[in-house]
């Protein structure tokens, strides 16, 4: 999350800087450049406002989750990702790995939704979708009790309405 707010910062800085410079340019009567720094700022205002949007969601997630994993190799079907991420957050809005995040349950009824949840002695496999696509993501959930892994199974049936199968354990 710190990645997205300090992206976040660095937008707003570009905004503020080309508009100062475009300002500055318009008080000289230098027309090339003030259409220049005035693009600039039209860039970085949508660039900022984007970033702006991914850090509400991230901070969302990081506010209501049910499953905190710190530094996880995570893979999906397709390709394997063995970075070092820093705390991947399952939550009942999503996933944030990292600066990347995987959002459910925020467009309604017919937007992406968490579909099933699994548990085994290691991993833990989440699928989530629309009617068009579903993505499947699997990780290292280092919980070493059954009663770590009963009560995030509870979490997840109580704010995401998905029963999550455990096998074994």
């Amino acid at each position: 999350m710190k990645s997205i707010r300090n992206r976040r910062d660095g937008y707003a800085l570009l905004f503020a800087a080309s508009i100062l410079l475009a300002i500055w340019h318009c008080i000289t009567f230098m027309l090339k450049e003030v259409i220049f720094f005035a693009a600039i700022s039209c860039i970085s205002l949508l660039l900022l406002v984007r970033q702006s949007r991914l850090l509400y969601d991230a901070t969302l997630i990081y506010a209501n989750r049910i499953l905190g994993v710190p530094s996880d190799p995570i893979s999906t079907p397709g390709r394997q990702m063995n970075k070092d991420t820093g705390e991947t957050v399952v939550s009942t809005f999503g996933i944030l790995m990292g600066s990347k995040i995987y959002r459910w349950g925020l467009d309604g009824v017919h937007g992406v939704r968490l579909q099933a949840a699994q548990i085994d002695t290691e991993r833990m496999y989440l699928a989530f979708g629309d009617a068009v696509q579903t993505m499947k993501v699997e990780l290292l959930h280092g919980m070493t009790q059954k009663q770590a892994v009963l009560d995030v199974a509870q979490k997840l049936l109580h704010e995401t309405g998905v029963r999550a199968d455990i096998t074994g354990w």
